[in-house]
């Protein structure tokens, strides 16, 4: 039976609706991963969370190569990633959520491919258009309206590195490029997830405006409060897609 993986991070450092769930650590030629198993609504699941279970991991520290690398092996042809991000687009509240469909990449310094001339393989040159899956993304639109809760199409994730935020100026860059909302660790998992032929499909939950859309500051307590409040709502829409996914 095929295996769906789901990759998360900030606030979501398990999923309560995992039953059987057990963590172990996976060894692939990038490193270790510490991947969860378990069954949702009766599906194979492999969960990772990005950041550790403490939030310990940094985004520009992520192991990312060894995350896709391990839900490979172990079976997962399907993903459902989680981020959490800042909203570019002023019509986007904190506790709203996107699917994510486009995403320009800011970040730099990270082992972004698994194509770079070192491991065995060679150099290939991947096309990463249509990198969100269309099909598991209608299902997630499906699901989420099944349950009425809002989930907003046409998202465009700019990922920078942290774990500082963006400042005013980045943002209106970000802006510029068609960005609607703002996050540290979609990249380079998207692109990845693609070169591994892995099916990817992201839900981006705003948690606060991004720097300079608002004039409040960011802080860490407004945030927590939001992923407190919102996380709920990603779960349901998972729970309801996941037999069809």
């Amino acid at each position: 039976m095929e295996k769906v993986g789901i990759i998360a991070g900030t606030g979501f450092y398990s999923l309560p609706a995992l039953a059987g769930n057990q963590s172990r650590k996976v060894t692939t030629t990038y490193g270790d991963a510490l991947v969860t198993a378990g069954k949702w609504n009766g599906i194979d699941i492999e969960f990772v969370t990005r950041h550790g279970a403490d939030h310990s991991v940094p985004p520009s520290k992520v192991n990312y190569r060894a995350n896709i690398t391990a839900l490979k092996d172990l079976g997962v042809t399907r993903v459902i990633a989680i981020n959490v991000v800042g909203g570019i687009d002023p019509t986007l509240n904190p506790g709203d959520l996107s699917l994510i469909d486009d995403f320009v990449d800011f970040t730099s310094g990270r082992e972004d491919t698994f194509f770079d001339g070192v491991q065995p393989g060679g150099v290939s040159h991947v096309d990463v258009v249509g990198a969100y899956d269309k099909e598991i993304g209608s299902k997630l639109l499906s699901a989420a309206n099944k349950v009425g809760i809002p989930l907003r199409e046409r998202g465009v994730y700019a990922g920078f590195n942290g774990p500082r935020f963006e400042t005013p100026a980045e943002i209106r860059l970000a802006a510029l490029a068609g960005a609607t909302v703002v996050g540290m660790t979609g990249c380079p998992e998207v692109t990845l997830a693609k070169e591994a032929a892995l099916r990817y499909a992201a839900i981006a939950l705003v948690v606060n405006p991004a720097a300079g859309v608002s004039d409040l500051p960011i802080t860490m307590e407004d945030i927590s409060a939001c992923l407190k409040e919102a996380t709920g709502k990603v779960i349901q829409i998972i729970d309801a897609a996941i037999t069809e996914i």
